[in-house]
């Protein structure tokens, strides 16, 4: 795969050798972050889990202390006095057959969070094979099932982001943006950070953190020190 010149240069600066302590490695991830838009920082954890089984899933969803930097747009699935209530809570969209049925016959998806109400996910469970794939599927554990429609779209709204394990045992996760600075990304990470750990599931065994890397998004990442997160 061909990287541009910003890329090696910055992976240059890079020791990929050396676990960094997380400030500096975030710092690091700032300077490397060359783009000409304001580049995504996103936090890689690979667990010592096997996600296969039940009792060793990892998920959550956490309110980063400074949000994503992102506008996130929410589609809810309610109706009567809970779709009200989801309007003025500033959701972007919201409906119920209409909403199915756009999404299913328009390939509608200008969103980026689905949230309903539980009576709603009868409905929504139709939409599981479009929904399900791009992880869109509202889920009680991550909070985007909910009777308070409104808690849940002010959350999704203040940068509430969700954190699951791939196939691969990997949780990737946008932490902010470089513009951010050192400081306000150092405490979305230790708020992730702390998530992932106090999630950790009872059947795993041995090393839980096995690596841990932040990179922007056309930056090289940078290995961050775990063991002193495990502390």
């Amino acid at each position: 795969m061909h990287k541009g010149k910003k890329y090696v240069d910055s992976a240059k600066t890079i020791d990929r050798s050396k676990l960094y302590d997380p400030a500096e490695a975030l710092s690091t991830v700032i300077s490397t972050a060359k783009a000409k838009f304001d580049e995504t920082v996103e936090l890689h954890v690979k667990l010592g889990v096997d996600s296969r089984h039940a009792d060793q899933q990892v998920r959550g969803a956490i309110v980063l202390p400074h949000g994503t930097g992102k506008n996130v747009r929410v589609a809810v699935f309610a109706k009567g006095p809970k779709a009200d209530e989801a309007l003025a809570a500033g959701a972007d969209i919201v409906g119920a057959e209409d909403l199915m049925e756009r999404i299913q016959k328009e390939n509608f998806f200008e969103f980026d969070v689905v949230i309903a109400t539980p009576d709603m996910m009868g409905l929504v469970g139709r939409l599981g094979r479009v929904l399900g794939p791009k992880g869109l599927m509202p889920n009680p554990k991550a909070g985007t099932v909910s009777m308070d429609v409104a808690k849940a779209v002010q959350e999704s709204k203040a940068g509430k982001i969700e954190y699951r394990l791939d196939k691969t045992n990997i949780i990737h996760c946008p932490i902010g943006k470089a513009s951010f600075g050192a400081e306000k990304l150092q405490d979305n990470f230790d708020a992730l950070m702390g998530a992932i750990i106090k999630a950790k599931p009872a059947a795993a065994k041995g090393q839980y953190i096995r690596s841990c890397v932040v990179a922007s998004t056309m930056g090289p990442g940078v290995k961050v020190n775990a063991a002193k997160l495990m502390g």
